[in-house]
């Protein structure tokens, strides 16, 4: 268990709210993201890095870029799992409503599974 007195406090980068659900450095990291509404949604850049995702829609929905075959809409409910080795991108196409979605990354390629009983 991490230390009591560490206090997890929100980050804003890239126009996003990051709010850190896990106190230890290194390993795999669980964030809460907000993404803004888009008033207009800007043109996907794709990005790569190191690592592994996996991220779970909370509320709203969320555009998922991945490459140039896949381009998918995530809503309240659905996950998706990627390598950040493959080019990516990730955003918000409403334009009234916040998309909230709980992310898991891990940097050194560790990969989450959820397994059915």
């Amino acid at each position: 268990m991490g230390d009591p007195r560490v206090h997890l406090h929100p980050v804003r980068r890239f126009g996003l709210t990051f709010v850190p659900l896990t106190q230890r450095a290194g390993g795999v990291q669980a964030y809460k993201v907000v993404y803004p509404p888009s008033r207009t949604l800007p043109a996907p850049e794709l990005r790569t890095h190191e690592g592994h995702e996996w991220f779970y829609v909370l509320t709203g929905t969320v555009r998922l870029v991945l490459g140039s075959e896949q381009d998918v809409l995530l809503r309240a409910g659905e996950a998706a799992e990627f390598d950040t080795r493959t080019p990516h991108w990730i955003g918000n196409p409403a334009e009234r409503a916040v998309a909230e979605v709980i992310a898991i990354f891990g940097t050194q390629g560790e990969r989450i599974h959820l397994h059915g009983a």
